[in-house]
């Protein structure tokens, strides 16, 4: 790319803008835009579930994988980033399809990567050689340079939701990859996979739990691999249950530590009962939703955009957000927030009043 050239109608200043194109400099004051007073780099978007199902199921029918390829996946390319893959600035979001009989092969990257199961049954997940058995409303994850592979045994398809930090360890120039064997394992899973053996009960962990210190993303991300669906659905019922109130939330965490899955995304889920519209909210860093069941809308910025289940949309850093179930909803979101509070950049700003809807995205 050849470094912008700038003009003055002043010769001498016309000349330094010359010379300092030339040696790869930029003066700042002919940059107004580059410190914002807020961020306001992206605009919100949705991506509508029939579209991506039946894009989908055609790349299933159409697209074999294979070792060029790996992962039969759909990106999210937000219209804002001129043709990239990604869904933000720091986030990848995605479909992928495995078909009935199929194999994902094994490999292994420096992005985090998280799956949130949408449709189908029988696929199972090998990370690090713990098999994890996949499920609707499952979150699955596989942690920074761990080996992952998908196996679907049964008759029919599955198609998840896939959550990655890979924009944000790009823009790092962090990026590594390893692809694994070509030959199938014969791994049989048990019905429980070792980490939720070893993790899933609330309050009870194993004795003298130590990271492994040859591994440095050991300790970094959550012990356990796998969140069931029926888990996460008593957790919010009972909240609603206990607050009396009218939505609730939940976030994902390591049962080890509390902290976050993963040490650059965050994950939760959203409940908001019909009829209730929630505050209004501005979170800097972006996140991606995922309606996993309901109805309902998100009114981000003024404009408000409809939902149904399956459906995904981007909410940017320091958008105005609020949510308007009109079925009983839940949502899944996932966000770049302990990257930001792990640089101080976290801000959270809650409004004293609902913002009003300029626009309707009807869908």
């Amino acid at each position: 790319m050849v470094t912008a050239r700038f003009h003055d109608d002043t010769p001498d200043v016309d000349g330094l803008y010359a010379d300092l194109a030339a040696a790869d400099l930029q003066p700042l004051w002919t940059q107004p835009g580059l410190l914002t007073r807020t961020p306001d780099r992206l605009r919100p978007h949705i991506w509508r579930w029939k579209t991506l199902r039946d894009l989908a199921e055609r790349s299933g029918d159409l697209v074999g994988i294979d070792r060029g390829g790996d992962r039969r996946v759909l990106s999210l390319s937000h219209p804002d980033l001129g043709g990239l893959p990604f869904a933000t600035y720091t986030l990848w979001g995605a479909v992928q399809f495995l078909g009935a009989g199929e194999l994902a092969p094994a490999h292994r990257h420096t992005p985090a990567a998280l799956r949130f199961v949408l449709e189908g049954s029988g696929v199972w997940t090998l990370v690090n050689g713990d098999a994890l058995h996949m499920a609707p409303g499952d979150l699955i994850l596989t942690p920074s340079w761990t080996w992952h592979e998908h196996h679907n045994p049964g008759t029919e398809p599955m198609i998840w939701f896939d959550g990655l930090d890979l924009p944000l360890v790009q823009s790092l120039d962090a990026i590594f990859f390893e692809p694994g064997s070509e030959e199938p394992t014969g791994y049989e899973p048990a019905q429980a996979s070792r980490s939720e053996q070893l993790y899933s009960e609330a309050g009870l962990l194993p004795a003298g739990e130590q990271a492994d210190v040859e591994d440095p993303a050991s300790g970094r991300s959550s012990r356990l691999l796998a969140y069931r669906w029926p888990s996460v659905d008593a957790a919010l019922s009972r909240l609603i249950e206990t607050t009396g109130q009218p939505a609730a939330s939940v976030r994902y965490a390591d049962p080890v530590t509390g902290r976050d899955i993963m040490p650059t995304v965050r994950a939760e889920m959203h409940r908001v009962l019909a009829g209730h519209r929630t505050a209004t909210v501005r979170t800097a860093g972006s996140g991606i939703w995922v309606v996993y069941r309901g109805s309902g809308a998100t009114v981000i910025d003024g404009r408000r955009f409809r939902w149904t289940a399956g459906d995904m949309f981007v909410t940017p850093s320091w958008a105005a957000v609020d949510h308007e179930a009109t079925d009983d909803a839940d949502l899944f979101y996932f966000s770049d927030a302990p990257a930001l509070e792990a640089l101080g950049l976290a801000r959270t700003e809650k409004a004293r009043q609902r913002q009003d809807v300029l626009t309707d995205d009807a869908g």
